[in-house]
């Protein structure tokens, strides 16, 4: 029965995508961002947003949660159809960097560092911009349930944003190991929820958070570089990338994963509704 369900979405986003390719970049990112707006909750949960952002912001006002609700389904949409210009969108002169100091230095040093962000406006873009840049990279990213989709997926993101993308679990960590002994620097979001992780503080909750960039930490000594983006203006974005953070040899895995939550959630403060909060990240 899943394999019908899953070839049927297939052929729906597969029929968007032509549609979007002839509509062009700007036209069709606005539209699919209404789009997903009108008919986005009717396929997710809309309680368990409520929810999460009722768990990271107690204090919020229903006005308030509810531009963000409708933001962050605008995002997804946006998303959708920016798949089809990776290519447009990768040559961009309207992908505004900051902290381009920080990537010559990386790259210079020739020595590896982990890239930490989460699912923040056009997520696709920080690792194809670090690519960009002539940084030895591979990705980290979780397969869609969906693998016809998922085929395409990875087509687009091996193509056109980093064309080493490693699969999440024990065989995807011994991958990156490999790379980064080789002298491949790492980007992988944080704010997914693991099985195989830790109970971390999140917005004073405890959530299952990778603790991948913490053990490269204790393992190599490495140093971790939080990267953000948002969307500023349509098709404008900003992609910060803060000073790499070192951290001493005494620290352990579980402070170095509640250090970089910290980190997430200021993140997250910054544009809650450039943020993806319809995952169940609190589920233990």
């Amino acid at each position: 029965m899943k394999i019908i369900k899953y070839f049927f979405e297939f052929i729906i986003i597969i029929f968007f995508f032509f549609i979007f390719k002839v509509f062009g970049l700007r036209l069709s990112s606005y539209i699919s961002g209404k789009i997903v707006r009108f008919i986005g909750p009717l396929f997710r949960s809309k309680e368990m947003i409520k929810s999460n952002i009722n768990k990271a912001l107690p204090d919020i006002k229903l006005k308030e949660k509810e531009e963000i609700i409708n933001s962050m389904w605008t995002s997804y949409g946006n998303i959708l159809s920016e798949y089809m210009f990776l290519r447009q969108l990768r040559s961009s002169k309207k992908i505004l960097i900051e902290g381009e100091n920080i990537i010559e230095e990386i790259k210079n040093n020739n020595e590896p560092v982990i890239f930490i962000s989460g699912h923040f406006s056009n997520f696709e873009l920080m690792a194809m911009m670090i690519d960009k840049f002539g940084i030895n990279l591979a990705a980290l990213y979780r397969p869609l349930n969906n693998f016809f989709l998922n085929f395409i997926m990875e087509y687009l993101r091996k193509k056109y944003i980093c064309k080493n993308q490693i699969k999440k679990g024990m065989t995807g960590l011994r991958e990156l190991l490999t790379y980064f002994k080789n002298k491949h620097s790492i980007a992988l979001m944080i704010d997914q929820r693991v099985t195989e992780g830790v109970k971390s503080n999140f917005f004073n909750q405890k959530a299952f958070t990778t603790t991948i960039p913490a053990q490269f930490v204790k393992k190599f000594g490495c140093k971790i570089v939080p990267v953000y983006i948002e969307r500023k203006n349509s098709l404008d974005f900003k992609i910060t990338f803060s000073r790499p953070i070192s951290f001493g040899k005494d620290e352990t895995i579980e402070k170095i994963t509640d250090d970089l939550n910290y980190l997430l959630e200021k993140m997250i403060l910054r544009n809650p509704g450039q943020w993806i909060w319809s995952h169940n990240r609190w589920k233990l």
